[in-house]
């Protein structure tokens, strides 16, 4: 009888220390909320530059177009880091047609978007959306037995409580692995906008 009570205390005490010890092992390995893992936001620039282009080109010249505007609203946001910039160009430039690129070497490129940052942040202008042209306003062509397309881009910038739109014409050209790359663009002339705001959507890329 004494044998059992004594077995029966043995296995009171085991078991209890093992509850004890599994308790602190839970709690040392529980994710503490507020932790790093927790706390991680994925930026704007983070979720444009981490797209594999290799495998997951944009397959249209709108979606080039519309991935590329996101890029450029990433340029202006505040306080971009010298870091964040250089990512976003080196993107912007894989959208570029390989004789774009040769015209304008990524230093003199990187250069010229540096000046106009600085110039939009002295003036308080921020790029908070834009409009592309709809799949059916785009404009097909054959040029040197090359396929190419023109489209279109509204700009809007916001300057303080006001707004300015800024309207391009985008000409593309597709490569050897058939994807279409930006071949320049200009700034539409005022008695192109009327027609071009009629013939585009309404709706905006915020």
């Amino acid at each position: 009888m004494k044998n059992s009570r004594k077995i029966l205390v043995i296995l009171i005490v085991v078991l209890f220390v093992s509850a004890i010890l599994g308790l602190f092992i839970y709690v040392n390995n529980k994710p503490q909320s507020g932790s790093v893992e927790d706390d991680v936001v994925i930026s704007n620039v983070d979720n444009v530059v981490l797209r594999n282009l290799d495998i997951n080109y944009p397959p249209t010249p709108k979606e080039v177009l519309k991935y590329y505007s996101e890029i450029t609203m990433c340029f202006y946001e505040e306080n971009l880091s010298e870091e964040d910039l250089v990512r976003l160009a080196q993107t912007a430039r894989k959208l570029y047609d390989a004789e774009l690129c040769a015209d304008i070497t990524e230093e003199e490129y990187l250069a010229s978007l540096r000046e106009d940052i600085l110039e939009f942040n002295s003036l308080g202008i921020v790029v908070s959306g834009y409009t592309v042209s709809s799949s059916t306003d785009v404009e097909e062509f054959v040029v040197d037995g090359r396929e190419c397309a023109r489209l279109y881009a509204t700009y809007r910038l916001r300057q303080g409580t006001e707004y300015i739109y800024s309207n391009e014409v985008f000409i593309m050209r597709k490569d050897e692995n058939g994807h279409w790359k930006i071949l320049g663009w200009e700034l539409l002339e005022e008695e192109e906008v009327e027609s071009l705001q009629e013939t585009m959507g309404t709706s905006e890329e915020e």
